[in-house]
């Protein structure tokens, strides 16, 4: 196991020397530092590669710095919920102090706290562009050029996130659009913010700068967080409506203009109308930043999305070697979901390393089977958007007979003390051949918090008989359990 804690560009440079390992990580994000965290406790030697921050996507453009910008925006807006509060409530919101508090989440940007625990856990952090270089066999080029080779014994994982996806539209380049990096990182107040896209992004972005003092116009060609239940997306319309915004559904981009580059940029819309903005920002889809990493080294095609097994096994592969976890696999491009992706397989990395029977079926200790079943999520906007399971939809496209149970919020007196006239709405996707749960919404203030409960009941398909002797304390949101077990039995 090589000894430096860090391999520099300078000292990539120098040492042309192969390294070994059991295994190599490909991305050091939340997803790549779990797969380095469980394969080291199964007592294998482990490099890590990262060509850019230690902590990915999420820790310094995404998860960490969006929901540190939200937190006031929403923490103001529910205290404007509480007679007493909403007095007390005046003015704007400071935004430097936002920023700052911003930037303090983010490290101003500074990887070191994480590229040292890297260090700690004993594995070893390579930075540069790591590329495949046929089985089990990894280059790292370094900043100055230089290249380090790496072999493993046992794995590779790869662990390289998503970007951004921007549409093929006349004027792109000239419009400098904004994507989920800059409406993350900035710190200036756009007097116009048009924002493309109607999905988490979309909405969570239109909820903060709206929150920020810009006026927001939010363009969606459907319903907005189309993949959660109809209803989720009225509510998060009527609260950014309400909030100002103007929502447009139905709408495309089919043209981009902005002359001068310190001027505001001019969107032509498929209706016929233009609209004028000081910053445009899209948020339509991600794609795998597996485009350069090596993959036609190993038969596979660059920029694909790479199909695994429940282990996290890359299918197309001969042998257990290769491993492709997180947003790249393409079942659930969220941060928690990658680290339970990277978490089973770092520990069937150590068990097929060990020579250990593995334990793989539904539910089991290397199996990925949330990932199926009970994928949570959770949207920041206002009101804010949590689902896990299947939706109606989706449960009847699979074929389950189903019941479904809609509650109001207002019925839980707990919801109407944290917030005077809630206003949110929960279902119940009911199995009514096991009568378990297959999924659970909420849209409302403050439901975020609800959702692990709903989590554990989907994934420990716990029976309705059994989960009614789970007992909400009075007076908190949570009786809105109270009330959905109740609709279903009567």
């Amino acid at each position: 196991m090589n000894t430096s804690p860090e391999i520099t560009p300078e000292a990539a440079a120098r040492d042309t020397a192969e390294d070994t390992y059991d295994v190599i990580v490909l991305g050091a994000g939340p997803v790549g530092q779990n797969a380095a965290d469980h394969a080291r406790a199964a007592g294998l030697t482990v490099a890590v590669v990262e060509r850019e921050l230690v902590g990915g996507e999420c820790s310094y453009w995404a998860c960490v710095p969006s929901k540190a910008l939200l937190r006031p925006v929403i923490a103001v807006s529910d205290a404007r919920r509480v007679d007493g509060a909403r007095q007390a409530v005046a003015g704007d919101l400071d935004t430097a102090r936002v920023f700052a508090r911003r930037d303090h989440y983010v490290t101003d940007w500074d990887d070191a706290g994480q590229a040292n625990w890297v260090k700690s856990i004993g594995a070893d952090l390579f930075r540069g562009q790591g590329r495949i270089d046929g089985p089990r066999r990894v280059t790292v080029t370094a900043s100055d050029g230089g290249r380090r080779t790496l072999n493993a014994r046992h794995a590779v994982a790869i662990a390289t996130g998503s970007r951004p996806v921007l549409p093929d539209v006349p004027g792109l380049e000239e419009a400098r659009p904004w994507t989920n990096r800059e409406g993350t990182d900035s710190s200036h107040v756009p007097g116009r913010l048009a924002i493309v896209g109607g999905g988490g992004v979309g909405v969570e972005m239109a909820t903060l700068w709206q929150g920020l003092g810009a006026q927001v116009t939010l363009l969606a060609r459907r319903p907005l967080l189309p993949r959660m239940e109809p209803f989720v997306g009225d509510a998060v319309t009527q609260g950014l409506t309400e909030a100002g915004a103007d929502v447009r559904i139905g709408v495309s981009v089919t043209g981009l203009s902005r002359p001068d580059p310190a001027g505001p940029v001019t969107l032509s819309l498929d209706d016929g109308n233009r609209l004028e903005a000081d910053e445009v920002m899209f948020a339509t889809g991600r794609a795998p930043r597996t485009d350069d990493i090596g993959l036609e080294t190993v038969g596979l095609a660059p920029g694909s999305w790479l199909d695994v097994d429940e282990t996290c096994l890359v299918r197309e592969m001969e042998g257990t070697w290769l491993y492709a976890l997180g947003d790249v696999n393409h079942r659930a491009l969220l941060t928690h979901q990658g680290k339970y992706q990277a978490r089973t397989a770092g520990d069937a990395i150590g068990a097929r390393a060990k020579g250990l029977p593995l334990d793989n079926g539904p539910w089991g200790d290397h199996a990925t089977t949330a990932d199926q079943h009970a994928v949570p999520q959770v949207f920041f906007s206002d009101p804010e958007a949590a689902a896990v399971g299947l939706s109606a939809e989706q449960a009847t496209g699979a074929g389950h007979r189903i019941s479904v149970v809609d509650v109001d919020f207002a019925q839980a007196q707990g919801a109407n003390l944290y917030a005077d006239g809630y206003q949110g709405q929960a279902r119940m996707v009911i199995d009514l051949d096991r009568e378990v749960l297959l999924g659970v919404t909420f849209v409302g203030p403050g439901v975020s918090e609800l959702l692990h409960s709903a989590t554990v009941a989907v994934a420990g398909e716990i029976p309705l008989k059994r989960l009614r002797h789970a007992v909400a304390c009075f007076p908190t949101v949570s009786e809105i359990w109270l009330f959905m077990l109740k609709a279903y039995k009567s």
